[in-house]
């Protein structure tokens, strides 16, 4: 399967960005991809303003979700990408959705919020409480995670456990001494102890790393970019998974077992 990730760096306007996501669906969908990967912050952002979290903030049948999906029209294309959802409470979810022209497939609420190096999400964001189901596109089943989600393994384990063969992790991973270093190994040591691809795609600008990535199930880095927006592209396979996992059967072979995360 062909898939495309799309790195930009958001506004403060959703408008602006809606139109951003909707004109890299269209390339993606014009070179044969299946599935775009956005960044996490497609609705809005403004390094300057972070209650523009609160007050940008949409439910998932408002005009942003609704607009992506009447741009996918006539494109045979998923895209997923992070929105901030409203929790009824005065603060936000942060939402991984995925979307086709058909509407809304999926939604996944981050599990782990950024409470670190100085910064902390929990502020304003309300957490999520459950793994999110698989999305099968074209017989690839995908799981779903968010940035800091890629710091616990056990997340990305018990996807890989339920049958992922493809993980996503939209980002807007923070600039900082290491820190494209950090995304890096993370990245890799995900994909490589559940042999499986991992795609990383970063949200870029002032603030953010941007360096989207694919990792392949054996920990190579098959395509990837810089700071600048861009869109990539990559071919997975199901023939890679399965011969990695011949040679380094790691998933059958732990010792470790814990049934809650089945």
């Amino acid at each position: 399967m062909k898939i495309a990730l799309g790195q930009f760096a958001a506004t403060p306007r959703w408008e602006e960005n809606l139109a951003t996501a909707i004109d890299l669906a269209r390339r993606a969908s014009a070179e044969g991809a299946r599935l775009l990967l956005l960044p996490e912050d497609i609705l809005a952002a403004d390094m300057k303003d972070p209650d523009l979290t609160l007050s940008a903030a949409q439910q998932l049948d408002g005009p942003y979700v609704a607009g992506l999906i009447a741009g996918l029209q006539g494109l045979d294309l998923v895209v997923s990408g992070c929105i901030f959802v409203p929790d009824g409470a005065g603060r936000v979810y942060n939402v991984h959705i995925v979307v086709s022209a058909h509407g809304l497939i999926g939604a996944y609420r981050k599990l782990h919020l950024y409470d670190a190096f100085a910064m902390k999400e929990s502020d304003r964001q309300t957490p999520g409480a459950e793994i999110a189901p698989l999305i099968e596109i074209d017989g690839f089943k995908v799981g779903l995670m968010t940035c800091y989600d890629v710091r616990f393994p056990e997340l990305a384990r018990a996807l890989a456990l339920n049958g992922a063969e493809l993980i996503a992790v939209p980002a807007a991973w923070v600039r900082g001494p290491g820190k494209e270093w950090h995304w890096e190994v993370m990245l890799t040591a995900r994909a490589l102890e559940n042999t499986c691809y991992v795609a990383g795609i970063g949200e870029c600008g002032p603030r953010n790393i941007g360096c989207s990535m694919v990792v392949d199930p054996l920990g190579v880095a098959v395509v990837r970019t810089g700071q600048d927006p861009g869109l990539l592209f990559c071919e997975i396979s199901k023939e890679r998974i399965a011969k990695t996992r011949v040679v380094l059967p790691v998933l059958q072979n732990r010792r470790f077992a814990d049934p809650a995360l089945r």
